[in-house]
């Protein structure tokens, strides 16, 4: 064997190493299948609910798109799966789906118990409660002996009884299942009050006959961040789905956006971090087994996390609040990308 081809032995084998050593099992299927199987909410408003043509709507459709188009170059190329609360971990346990997008709380146990572990929090949020006006509730601390419908296999059943027990309160939960059936129930009077996520209740509200009708009560009694889930183990897509997340916050904070990320490439000249961002210097793609234009493809197809925000859950009122970026008062922080 010769010099000159042990040198280009290891040359070659140098330059396929990043992408070899980056390449794990959901990856492969998600090329192999072409498109990225997404878990998702089947109807909450402003997170993931098919508009009437069929189209999936709302931030955690959103971020499938932005995960398919940093690893398949094409955002359209997703396989939404609609689950309940129940059977969300499931199908990601069994291989069913490659990722969870649901509006899902990340806590200790599900990032320890269930195979599976959460790759950021995509939004934060309080569990609180809505009830009817007429009621004339003004306050959490008034509910005592309230009935309340809950869904089950959620934080949110755990919070309201830590909620009532703690100050001595009683209340009769009504369990439903089906976010549509709780939904109709509450409306129909079959429980004075109606708990989950404030984002929740803002979107349910939205579905009311008159939403004027309803009122959230100010109280937060719980914190909710939600994110993204992936399978332990394959901490390769675990990176992608991780850094996705992470280079949207950074696409707002440097302010590009989904119109002007091509323009941005000319004004990065002498703005390192903005040159790493939009795959101009570094070696950030390759780290992760992509190419450099991965966060490129990703704003490009839903925009920066703040305009994400903004078409989605603008319209269910919130303000944002915690979701802001860390520079204006709010917990929205990526870690540097280099």
């Amino acid at each position: 064997m010769t010099r000159r081809f042990l040198i280009g032995l290891a040359t070659a084998t140098a330059l396929l190493a990043p992408t070899l050593a980056s390449a794990g099992p959901t990856i492969d299927s998600i090329k192999q299948r072409g498109a990225l199987r997404c878990a998702v909410n089947t109807g909450l408003l402003g997170f993931s609910a098919p508009d009437s043509t069929g189209k999936w709507t709302g931030i955690d459709a959103d971020f499938c798109r932005a995960v398919a188009a940093a690893i398949l170059g094409d955002p359209d190329k997703v396989q939404y799966v609609g689950t309940n609360a129940q059977n969300r971990f499931t199908v990601l346990q069994s291989g069913e789906v490659d990722m969870l997008s649901r509006n899902t709380t990340w806590t200790s146990s599900r990032d320890s118990t269930l195979g599976s572990v959460f790759a950021g929090v995509l939004f934060y949020d309080g569990q609180g409660f809505m009830v009817p006006k007429k009621l004339g509730v003004k306050s959490a601390k008034e509910l005592d002996g309230a009935t309340i419908c809950v869904q089950p296999g959620t934080t949110t059943e755990l919070n309201v009884s830590d909620y009532f027990r703690s100050r001595k309160m009683n209340f009769k939960p009504v369990v439903i299942a089906e976010l549509n059936q709780i939904e109709q129930a509450f409306f129909a009077g079959r429980c004075d009050v109606y708990t989950t996520d404030i984002s929740g209740l803002a979107a349910t509200r939205l579905k009311a006959p008159n939403k004027d009708d309803y009122v959230i009560l100010p109280e937060a009694i719980s914190k909710e961040p939600l994110g993204p889930m992936v399978r332990r183990g394959d901490w390769e897509f675990f990176t992608i789905v991780k850094w996705t997340l992470f280079g949207l916050l950074e696409a707002e904070e440097m302010g590009v956006t989904k119109a002007n990320v091509d323009a941005k490439k000319g004004e990065a000249g002498n703005n390192p971090p903005l040159q790493r961002l939009l795959g101009l210097s570094g070696d950030a793609g390759k780290g992760l087994g992509l190419d450099n234009d991965w966060m490129v493809r990703a704003i490009k197809a839903v925009g920066n996390y703040g305009e994400m925000y903004e078409r989605n859950i603008g319209p269910l009122g919130i303000p944002r609040g915690l979701n802001a970026q860390w520079t204006q008062g709010g917990l929205m922080y990526a870690p540097p990308i280099r």
